[in-house]
């Protein structure tokens, strides 16, 4: 997975909403098993469940007794929705506060931003 800093059940919760955010996921599909997830990335089920649970409690699951976990209508809406409300603060703000200690002025942060944007399509 990715974060070594984040708790493995956030990145399991993270790593499902990225694939309903990519269109992996869709609303009404099975989502991956607590079991299908522990054994693919090594680790307890009771952590992959800790995940799973999370995004039930967010409504991005349902659970359907005896069947699994699917993806709710709307899940991605919800997930865009609360990713936007943690952008400023989860991305923006430290990348502000690094700017500073390395003495960039604001145009040159910006001047910075617009390339790295460009090369990644943002402006085409």
């Amino acid at each position: 997975m990715g974060n070594d800093t984040e708790p493995l059940f956030l990145q399991i919760a993270r790593l499902i909403q990225d694939q309903i955010m990519d269109g992996e996921l869709e609303p009404g599909e099975r989502a991956p098993s607590m079991n299908e997830l522990a054994a693919f990335h090594s680790i307890n089920p009771a952590t992959a469940r800790k995940g799973l649970i999370l995004l039930v409690e967010t409504g991005v699951l349902e659970k359907r007794r005896g069947i699994g976990m699917f993806v709710t209508e709307g899940a991605r809406e919800r997930i865009v929705g609360k990713r936007r409300e943690e952008f400023a603060g989860n991305y923006i703000a430290p990348l502000i506060d690094e700017a500073l200690r390395l003495g960039y002025a604001r145009a040159d942060l910006h001047d910075l931003i617009d390339r790295v944007a460009e090369s990644r399509g943002m402006y085409q």
